[in-house]
């Protein structure tokens, strides 16, 4: 998995997906844009820019780089399921 955990702050956990020299903290916000970008038709230049990112090729690393349960957890669930995939880490 390409994502990088930031365990640092243990009262708000964050995975984080490096594209190129960038990092786009998954967080509730983000969520809801991957939930607008799976819905709804969005140009990947739309997606680019809504998460600050420079293009398009960028937007679908992006993507590419997305474990698929993160896409698909509902903003209003992150907190809980982002706290059980770090604890199950931890375990590891």
């Amino acid at each position: 998995m390409e994502c990088g955990e930031d365990l640092s702050s243990e009262e708000k956990p964050m995975i984080v997906v490096r594209v190129k020299d960038k990092e786009v903290v998954i967080n509730e916000e983000t969520l809801k844009v991957l939930k607008d970008y799976i819905h709804k038709p969005m140009p990947l230049e739309e997606l680019a820019e809504k998460l600050g990112l420079d293009s398009w090729d960028e937007a679908y690393e992006f993507i590419k780089k997305v474990p698929g349960w993160i896409m698909w957890t509902p903003p209003s669930l992150w907190r809980h399921r982002i706290k059980l995939h770090i604890e199950k880490e931890e375990l590891k």
